[in-house]
């Protein structure tokens, strides 16, 4: 019985090697002025091409149903606010890669009480009301939101996530075909906590160098990055402890954007002069 077990963990972990091995470095984009030079793992099964593929499909399927719903776009001085924001920070990512420049960018705007903005892998961007209307945010805080959420497509974080759970993906099918659903739900999870977590951490501090730096360059204050993420505190309370969450803790945030926003504090203002 011990025999069979240990054939099995060793077919386990045997695949998710192999998987690991084929894995990829690559440098998705420039350092920039903020220097986020780390080097990404991404599998030659996740390929970029795929992962824009299903982000387009996701999100025409995202604005077919807030339409039908009549949640899409209903505010024209809104939309128009967002769409010049967004306007103004886009070919700021030339300064991280230039390819970004040629991607078929989307704005829009859906009415939800969420407080919630994202970027899609090429470009397809969706502000909620419920982050413009519950924060009150101005045109500064407002681009410090949607230049975090471009650099997480520009850094194609999406494809890194899908990358890193793929040797657990195949685990987790191995583990089920032996014990059933229930291994395989606990093997799911094991690799939510060891292979996503602390990356989406690291993730959410790329994008907000990065996004300070957009920001900049397109002339909308750095330091609104700070206020804003104050703002999101006040919301939502002091929210989980750093080590129970993939974002960094509201303080450490803080620090860094207080840090960063200064380094590109001369953007700034050689983008207003």
């Amino acid at each position: 019985m011990k025999g069979k077990f240990r054939r099995r963990l060793a077919w386990v972990a045997f695949g998710a090697a192999a998987v690991i091995a084929g894995c990829q470095t690559v440098q998705t984009t420039r350092g920039g002025t903020v220097g986020v030079t780390r080097q990404q793992q991404m599998s030659p099964l996740v390929s970029r091409a795929q992962v824009d593929a299903a982000a387009k499909q996701q999100y025409v399927a995202v604005l077919k149903e807030s339409s039908q719903k009549g949640q899409l776009n209903r505010d024209p001085a809104q939309i128009e606010r967002v769409r010049r924001i967004a306007q103004r920070l886009i070919p700021q990512t030339a300064v991280f890669r230039e390819d970004a420049l040629a991607w078929q960018w989307e704005v829009n705007v859906i009415t939800s009480d969420q407080v919630n903005a994202w970027c899609m892998p090429g470009g397809k961007i969706a502000v909620y009301t419920g982050l413009i209307d519950r924060l009150k945010v101005t045109d500064d805080e407002l681009a410090a939101v949607i230049g975090h959420e471009i650099a997480h497509a520009l850094r194609e974080h999406a494809r890194e996530r899908m990358s890193r759970a793929a040797p657990v993906s195949l685990g987790a099918e191995i583990l089920g075909a032996v014990y059933g659903q229930g291994a395989a739900d606990l093997g799911n999870l094991f690799g939510q906590a060891f292979f996503v977590l602390p990356n989406s951490r690291e993730n959410e501090q790329e994008a907000d160098r990065i996004g300070v730096e957009l920001a900049a360059r397109a002339g909308y204050d750095p330091r609104s990055a700070v206020t804003l993420w104050n703002k999101m505190a006040q919301l939502s309370g002091n929210g989980p402890p750093q080590w129970l969450s993939t974002h960094p803790s509201h303080e450490t945030r803080v620090r860094d954007l207080q840090d960063y926003s200064q380094r590109v504090q001369p953007l700034y203002e050689k983008a207003r002069r």
